[in-house]
C-alpha cells in the first residue's frame, strides 16, 4: 500500500474513531434519559415532546447547516462546534429539573444538526482515491460500535452504582475529552486536504424540478414516522418493568439490530428496489400497536422490531430519494427528505406521549392503522 492510501485510511479511521466517542457519548445518553426523566415524575407526554422536537431540529437544521457549510466553506469549524457542544450530554449529570434536562436533550440534536453533513463533506474529501463507499462503509462500522458501547457502559455505571443517574452521566466525562482531543488531532493533521481542494461553484445547477415521484414518497415517509411511536416512550414504559440499568441494554439490542439490518437491507434494496420499503412500513404498525398495549413480552418485541425498522430507515429509506431524484436536485431533495422525516419524529413522539399521559390506547391504535394504511398507499403509488 503507497504512502498516499495509507494516510487515507489513516484518516477515514479518525473520523470513524470521532464517531464512535460521539455514539458512545450521546447513544449511552439517550438509552437512559427516559428511564431518568421519569423517576424526577416527566410524564410520558413531556417525554416525548421534548424528543420529537429534538429529533426534528436535529434532521430539519441540516437543511441550514449544510447550505450555511457550503457558503461559508467552514467545514472544519461546523464540524468543530458541533463535536464541542456534545458536553451537553455530561452536564446532564449535574441538572435536576425536568426543563433544563429538555433542553440538554435538544443542545445535543442541535449539535449533531450542525456538525452531520460537514463531517460527511470532510469525509468524501479525504477518501479521494480510495472510494467514498468504503470510507463511509468503514465510518458506519465504528460509529455503530461507539452506538453499541454507550448503552453497555451506562447500563454497567447503573448497574455498579445503584441507579446514581448522576455518576453515569458525568462519567461520560471520559469519552468527551478523548472526543475532543481526536477532534482537534483529525483537524490539526487532515486541515489541509480541504485548503488543496478545488470546490466548485454550486450556484451553476439548472433548476430541474423534483419529480411527483419524489413528493409522494417523501408525505409517505413523513406518514410512516408519524405513525412509528418514538423509542423513548417504550424506553419509558419499559422502566415501569425492569431495574433501571437492564433498559439501556435493551437500547443496545435494538442497535445491534440496526447495524446488522442496514446492510441486508441495502443488499435487498440494490436486488428488488423500492418495493422492499414495503417491510418497514408494516413493521412500523406492529412497533407501534405492541408499545402501546404494553406488557413487559410486547415492549421487548417493540424495541426490538424497532430496531428493524430504523436499521431500513437508516439505509434504504435514503437510498430511495437519490433513486426518485436528478443529481442536480439532490441535496435539496436530501434536505427536504430530513425535514419531513423530522416533522413526522415530532408528530410521533408528540402524539403518542399524548395517547400514552391521557390513556388512549384505542385511540392511538387506530391512529396508527389509518396514518400507516395511507403512508402505504402513497408509497405504493410512489413505487409504480
Amino acid at each position: 500500500m503507497s504512502s498516499t492510501k495509507r494516510s487515507i485510511y489513516y484518516g477515514i479511521i479518525l473520523f470513524g474513531i470521532i464517531s464512535m466517542l460521539g455514539d458512545t457519548i450521546y447513544e449511552g445518553a439517550r438509552s437512559v434519559v427516559p428511564s431518568y426523566m421519569e423517576t424526577i415524575g416527566v410524564s410520558a407526554l413531556i417525554i416525548g415532546v421534548v424528543f420529537g422536537v429534538g429529533e426534528f431540529l436535529g434532521y430539519a437544521l441540516r437543511i441550514i447547516s449544510g447550505l450555511l457549510a457550503d457558503i461559508t466553506r467552514a467545514y472544519w469549524h461546523l464540524f468543530i462546534i458541533g463535536y464541542v457542544l456534545l458536553i451537553s450530554v455530561p452536564l446532564l449529570g449535574v441538572v435536576r429539573v425536568w426543563y433544563l434536562v429538555a433542553a440538554l436533550v435538544i443542545v445535543e440534536r442541535i449539535a449533531k444538526a450542525l456538525r452531520s453533513p460537514s463531517r460527511d463533506v470532510l469525509i468524501s474529501i479525504v477518501s479521494k482515491g480510495v472510494g467514498a463507499g468504503k470510507a463511509f462503509g468503514i465510518h458506519e462500522l465504528l460509529d455503530q460500535v461507539g452506538a453499541i458501547a454507550g448503552p453497555a457502559l451506562l447500563a454497567l455505571t447503573l448497574y455498579l452504582t445503584l441507579n446514581d443517574y448522576s455518576k453515569a452521566f458525568t462519567l461520560l466525562l471520559i469519552p468527551y475529552l478523548a472526543l475532543v482531543t481526536v477532534v482537534m488531532l483529525t483537524y490539526t493533521r487532515l486541515k489541509h486536504y480541504t485548503e488543496e481542494y478545488k470546490f466548485s461553484s454550486s450556484l451553476t445547477a439548472k433548476p430541474y424540478p423534483l419529480p411527483y415521484t419524489f413528493k409522494l414518497y417523501i408525505i409517505a415517509v413523513g406518514l410512516n414516522t408519524a405513525g412509528l411511536i418514538h423509542v423513548s416512550l417504550i424506553l419509558y414504559r419499559l422502566t415501569g418493568y425492569l431495574s433501571h440499568w437492564v433498559v439501556p441494554l435493551l437500547y443496545l439490542s435494538a442497535q445491534a439490530v440496526d447495524a446488522i439490518v442496514a446492510p441486508i437491507a441495502g443488499l435487498l434494496y440494490d436486488r428488488y428496489g423500492r418495493s422492499i420499503l414495503l417491510v418497514p412500513f408494516l413493521l412500523s404498525i406492529l412497533v407501534s400497536i405492541t408499545a402501546v398495549i404494553g406488557g413487559l413480552t410486547l415492549l421487548v418485541v417493540s424495541i426490538i422490531v424497532f430496531g428493524l425498522v430504523y436499521g431500513m430507515q437508516e439505509s434504504i429509506y435514503r437510498a430511495a430519494v437519490s433513486d426518485i431524484t436528478p443529481i442536480e436536485k439532490r441535496g435539496l431533495a436530501y434536505g427536504i427528505f430530513n425535514t419531513v422525516y423530522g416533522l413526522g419524529l415530532l408528530a410521533g413522539g408528540s402524539l403518542f406521549g399524548m395517547f400514552l399521559s391521557l390513556g388512549y390506547t384505542y385511540t392511538a391504535i387506530a391512529y396508527t392503522l389509518f396514518v400507516e394504511v395511507l403512508a402505504i398507499m402513497l408509497l405504493m403509488k410512489s413505487i409504480k
